[in-house]
């Protein structure tokens, strides 16, 4: 029974959900290190101009789908109304055919208009993933809202495998007629670099119908269960699916509304760069080398840890949704805080490790990059907290259906995000350096705008010495000790990967000894881990924890 209990429990799903998330977003931070050998900063820059709009796209028309699905699927589930559920099911799927095949041919016709010449090909190619990336999500939110996170975690594992692979092999062969003009920085350099940021685009499609793929067999696979549940509904509230239309589109719409004011300020902010870059006179290859540091180095390593926040938030909705419309505040406000606390253990050490690994990791997996990469990551690591702590606060205000509270706070902070960055970048030479400090501004303030709102609707005050304090005292330590252990094998043996991996796991080591010594982290906390029951038992046999 108690195994049962875990399996169901939200923290065992956000586990699920955060090693896929972690896993995938590893997988994509080592296909960026061929990749940019490929096409060099400059390609990458093209890219990441071309994905941010096709991100902004996909935001506005499919992105949000999995949420809103599993949100209102999930509060049927809960009242065992089947039916009304599987209805749900089948006009998001209306929905997502009509919206996303609509959205990805005015992409493909308006690409021109969108993006710089470079980056049209890019955009294109992407244009009909929009479409496919809808069905996956509303596969994916049907899944999660019967509390089944598996097939959504295995789906982007194997999304990003396949993404990894025809996006190196497709850059490599496209790139091939500009290969030499590419090493000498010749004028044809740039074409060589936009067909590459085309065949990366490939793999972006490639990677979304793989996932696709597999979540419909596994969906087929349990149909007849979905089926079954159905057919015993003894429910005598069957909605229509007028009504139900209507339910998608006035949760699916804030939803939206939120997630992409939320996620556009990466968008804005190129639009920005490319924007000062044309009436700075700046040249075009060198300004896309400086925003493909920051799209395709700063922001990949930057979402790693956010990805376990991403997933402890997907993982919440359900349970919340439920637990809410029940009026159970206490199990709301309870999952609220484990979510937080347990997130926190994780995010805020690595985001402090960046802080003073920074150029090693930098140098290790960009070899050559520029130092001002490392420098970009020290200073905004800090973004990794405010964006972690933002994204859960979002899962419980939707799961809560207060879903106007994210799409107001988002759009005060991006108004404020939006007047920091065009300010400094018009009024300073600053490029690289006011597009990081723009990520913090922004996360900042969506999260303490998010905390203000979860205090008002929930009543809920957050821990802050056993949620912030003592674990960013830790993992300060954490940082020192790491980074002196790096500087002294660094001049021993002059082995940056060497140094850094050793480095790395005795800073996770000292950050465990101080977490579990001084009582930050007791055998609960730790039990509530992925593995936890295992890893207290290691605590308590090498007398990390005191044994009861």
């Amino acid at each position: 029974m108690a195994a049962e209990k875990k399996k169901d429990s939200f923290i065992f799903q956000a586990a699920i959900l955060a090693a896929a998330g972690l896993l995938s977003r590893v997988i994509g931070l080592l296909y960026a290190v061929p990749l940019y050998r490929i096409i060099g900063e400059e390609g990458n820059g093209y890219y990441g101009t071309a994905y941010d709009i096709y991100f902004m796209i996909l935001l506005i028309s499919t992105y949000s789908i999995p949420t809103a699905v599993s949100k209102v699927i999930s509060q049927r589930l809960a009242l065992e109304e089947y039916k009304n559920a599987r209805k749900l099911f089948i006009c998001s799927l209306i929905y997502v055919v009509v919206v996303g095949g609509f959205t990805a041919v005015l992409t493909f016709v308006f690409a021109p208009v969108l993006v710089i010449e470079q980056s049209v090909l890019s955009l294109r190619v992407m244009a009909p993933t929009i479409f496919f990336s809808g069905l996956l999500s509303v596969f994916r939110g049907y899944m999660q809202a019967h509390n089944t996170m598996v097939p959504t975690a295995i789906s982007q594992i194997i999304e990003q495998i396949m993404n990894a692979v025809v996006s190196v092999a497709a850059a490599y062969i496209f790139t091939i007629p500009y290969r030499e003009a590419m090493h000498e920085y010749l004028p044809e350099a740039t074409i060589g670099a936009s067909k590459g940021a085309a065949g990366s685009a490939l793999g972006t499609g490639a990677g979304v119908l793989a996932g696709l793929i597999f979540i419909l067999i596994n969906y087929f696979g349990k149909s007849k269960d979905f089926k079954a549940k159905v057919i015993a509904d003894k429910s005598t509230n069957e909605e229509s699916y007028r009504d139900l239309f209507k339910v998608i589109f006035m949760m699916v719409t804030p939803v939206i509304m939120a997630t992409f004011i939320y996620n556009v300020s990466t968008t804005i902010d190129m639009k920005i760069f490319w924007w000062m870059v044309d009436i700075k006179g700046m040249d075009t290859s060198i300004a896309s080398r400086t925003y493909g540091i920051y799209s395709r180095q700063f922001l990949v390593l930057i979402n790693l840890p956010i990805a376990i926040s991403s997933a402890v938030s997907s993982a919440l909705i359900p349970g919340i949704s439920g637990a809410y419309s029940r009026n159970d505040i206490e199990g709301v406000k309870g999952r609220l805080n484990q979510a937080i606390r347990t997130t926190m253990f994780v995010v805020i050490p690595a985001a402090i490790g960046m802080a003073f690994l920074s150029n090693p990791i930098m140098q290790l997996l960009f070899s050559g990059t520029d130092r001002r990469a490392g420098i970009a990551l020290a200073g905004g690591c800090i973004s990794v907290v405010f964006y972690a702590l933002s994204t859960i606060t979002n899962g419980v205000l939707q799961g809560m259906g207060r879903v106007e509270a994210p799409v107001k706070n988002a759009a005060i902070t991006l108004v404020i995000h939006i007047l920091f960055v065009l300010g400094m970048m018009y009024f300073t030479d600053g490029t690289l350096a006011v597009l990081v400090a723009g990520s913090v501004v922004y996360s900042f303030f969506m999260c303490v705008l998010n905390g203000i709102s979860i205090r008002r609707f929930l009543g809920y005050r957050m821990e802050y010495k056993h949620c912030f304090i003592l674990p960013a005292i830790a993992a300060f330590v954490m940082g020192i000790v790491a980074y002196a252990v790096y500087v002294c094998c660094f001049r021993l043996i002059s082995s940056n990967i060497i140094s850094l991996v050793v480095a790395i796991v005795i800073a996770i080591m000292i950050y465990a000894i101080i977490m579990l010594k001084t009582g930050a982290c007791s055998e609960e906390d730790l039990v509530s881990l992925p593995m936890g029951a295992r890893l207290a038992r290691v605590a308590k046999a090498i007398h990390l924890i005191s044994k009861k």
